[in-house]
């Protein structure tokens, strides 16, 4: 990948390709609301990390040609968004520990292709760092998060019917990180989400009911929006460059920053929630959930191994061809 300065050849658009975008924003429309899915570990997979990263880094600069190549993904996100969260607002409410493993077993799943990235590298004291850091950093914010929740009292309880003036600013910097998931690889918006303990609050504030009793939940709403915007610009630019400058050292957090936000969807405050709701669970409603979720996590893993390894056998079938 090239910095600013240097071209990155955009795909041409034909049926078969314009689907393939289409297809792949649709993942990352999906990575917006469904835990455990990373837009641009899918981006990887698709072969078209490199581009998407161009493409918005320069869509001001060169807006044309790069807003034909997003044209396709944009429609995609937007089908993605409407599609994932009609889903996962039901399954939440019926079966929420199942839904998390099973996205979990997705993030798990999709690792290996972020881990490609780095298979030939020699690791060194440096890159090793990098690694525990980028592990440490999810988990050591779900955790935070669950504890805060627990010490301060409010485990189900709304964070948001009174927005206190550190909120929207705690807003605009969580909308830039959800901004970053979208362009590095392994990170999980929602994972991300569900790390901080806000992920569930602000799916099921998406209702005209909870609009009218709780209008000041669009404060959160713009503050996240602003907050996005300003994080996708930003750091595709950044992280262009490091990419271009320190590919394998930034590959080798990446890869721990995905291990890391796997871990911390078990350990945060919206599932802290469901851990408590055990307390007072029948015991086969537990054993009942405990099956179900080791059941779709192996299914979820499988399923998304089963793309990385499909991609990988094309990608074989294409460098064959190449050399021929």
């Amino acid at each position: 990948m090239g910095q600013d300065s240097l071209e990155v050849a955009l795909i041409k658009y034909n049926k078969k390709t314009w689907c393939k975008s289409g297809l792949l924003g649709v993942f990352i429309g999906l990575a917006v609301i469904v835990p455990g899915i990373s837009g641009s570990t899918a981006a990887i997979i698709f072969k078209l990390y490199d581009q998407l990263l161009y493409a918005i880094s320069n869509l001001f600069k060169k807006f044309k040609r790069c807003f034909i190549f997003l044209l396709p993904i944009l429609i995609g996100i937007v089908v993605g968004v409407v599609g994932g969260f009609i889903a996962i607002k039901r399954l939440l409410e019926l079966i929420p520990f199942a839904v998390v493993c099973l996205f979990a077993g997705l993030m798990t799943g999709a690792t290996p292709a972020v881990k490609d990235e780095i298979k030939e590298v020699k690791y060194n004291v440096k890159r090793v760092s990098f690694f525990c850091l980028g592990l440490i950093i999810p988990v050591a914010m779900g955790a935070m998060s669950a504890i805060l929740s627990i010490r301060g009292g409010t485990l189900n309880q709304d964070p948001f019917v009174s927005v206190a003036w550190w909120q929207p600013i705690l807003g605009v910097i969580f909308g830039a990180f959800v901004g970053l998931t979208q362009i590095m690889p392994g990170l999980s918006a929602s994972a991300f989400m569900m790390a901080v303990g806000w992920f569930t609050t602000i799916v099921e504030s998406i209702s005209l009911t909870y609009w009218q009793s709780n209008p000041q939940i669009f404060i959160i709403y713009g503050s996240l929006i602003v907050g996005f915007f300003a994080g996708i610009f930003c750091f595709s630019k950044l992280l262009t460059k490091l990419l271009n400058n320190h590919r394998n050292t930034m590959y080798t957090l990446i890869f721990g920053l995905s291990i890391g936000s796997i871990l911390a969807m078990f350990c945060n405050s919206d599932i802290v929630e469901v851990y408590y709701a055990w307390k007072t669970a029948e015991t086969g409603a537990i054993v009942l959930n405990a099956v179900l979720g080791a059941a779709l996590f192996i299914g979820g893993a499988i399923g998304a191994y089963m793309l990385v390894r499909y991609q990988r056998k094309k990608d074989a079938e294409t460098t064959k061809t190449a050399q021929e």
